[in-house]
């Protein structure tokens, strides 16, 4: 072979070498790690006793951000998680719902107590409520959008729908959509249990 033919394949392996060395260092092959949803927190439950992530642990939990002055979505989300829990049969004993506040100017514990004793509440549904700095960090936490619309005693809040299904040790296994079906989401959370 021709001594320039090397040296300039030689050159092109170098220059390939320096490039790849470059984007190394800029990051290009580096992917990106997914947003992880849920984290810590620091609430109070319906009974007025302090509530970490740690309420996380144990059972599979359907988190769900609302609010109990909620007119329709807040409520058929709940009366939806329930019936899915009825469908569950036996795996209904893993699974608990736990319902965030994103209003606690309005939703105290006892507020939220009072909310969560409704018949077609599952007993077992923990409510969690804090400060506007501890429910913003929750929020957070979870990627949940909410804002307050309107003014006056009568204001809404505007709010993600989204239900979160965390795993036994309290992290992120999926997103279970607004509106599904009962049975739809007791197939989802099923296959997620067996899944693990």
């Amino acid at each position: 072979m021709p001594r320039h033919r090397l040296v300039l394949i030689l050159a092109c392996v170098l220059g390939l070498a320096v490039t790849a060395g470059l984007a190394w260092n800029a990051g290009v092959f580096k992917s990106e790690p997914v947003a992880a949803v849920g984290g810590p927190f620091q609430l109070v439950d319906q009974n007025n006793t302090p509530a970490t992530e740690k309420v996380l642990k144990g059972k599979w939990s359907a988190v769900f951000f609302g609010f109990t002055y909620c007119p329709d979505v807040c409520p058929g989300t709940l009366q939806a998680l329930s019936a899915a829990t009825e469908q569950l049969g036996p795996k209904a004993d893993k699974l608990q719902i736990v319902f965030i506040s994103i209003d606690p100017a309005r939703d105290t514990p006892q507020q939220m107590k009072t909310y969560l004793s409704a018949d077609y509440i599952p007993k077992s549904t923990i409510g969690l409520t804090g400060t506007e700095e501890q429910v913003k960090a929750a929020a957070k936490a979870y990627k949940v959008y909410y804002a307050k619309v309107g003014d006056g005693p009568g204001y809404t809040m505007d709010h993600s729908t989204a239900i979160y299904l965390m795993d036994p040790k309290g992290r992120f296994k999926t997103v279970i959509p607004y509106n599904l079906p009962p049975e739809d989401i007791a197939r989802r959370i099923s296959d997620a249990m067996r899944e693990g």
